[in-house]
């Protein structure tokens, strides 16, 4: 479980612009407008976590999708360290399309900020904003489609 240092909160007027252009480089956002990511950054809530804290936990279900906003985090796979995380990198998109089990830990290495969209304010935005369904499926088609090309190389 997350351990919060400071209340959530919603995204400061600095912190938006920035997580804008995060959320850009996310391939399930990329095909999105400003105006849509405008709206994303709407529904985050900007969580601080203690170094030492599991963000989210390998076979537990995912329920949302996390952009650092500050420092760093390890992400290991059956206790395997497999990669590292810093300032403007992200995880757990799939997490707002499909509930599976999350195939890694993501643990913070410093105390970390974090914008995090769960599952259920994802659903109410679609349905608030239908023209973005089609825009995040061609995203999404974008990320199967480089998984694939890289399953091939």
């Amino acid at each position: 479980m997350l351990r919060v240092r400071a209340a959530t909160t919603g995204v400061g007027m600095g912190q938006s612009e920035d997580l804008i252009s995060h959320l850009a480089e996310v391939p399930l956002f990329s095909r999105c407008s400003k105006r849509d990511l405008q709206t994303v950054t709407r529904h985050v809530e900007v969580i601080d976590i203690h170094g030492g804290a599991a963000v989210i936990t390998q076979g537990q279900a995912g329920d949302a999708f996390y952009v650092l906003l500050e420092g760093a985090a390890v992400v290991r796979r059956n206790n395997r360290k497999v990669g590292e995380l810093g300032r403007g990198d992200y995880f757990g998109e799939l997490a707002l399309l499909d509930p599976a089990p999350r195939n890694a830990d993501v643990v913070a290495t410093t105390d970390i900020k974090v914008a995090r969209l769960d599952a259920s304010s994802f659903r109410r935005m679609l349905r608030s904003v239908p023209a973005m369904n089609e825009r995040l499926l061609a995203g999404l088609s974008r990320r199967i489609r480089d998984a694939d090309r890289k399953s091939v190389e």
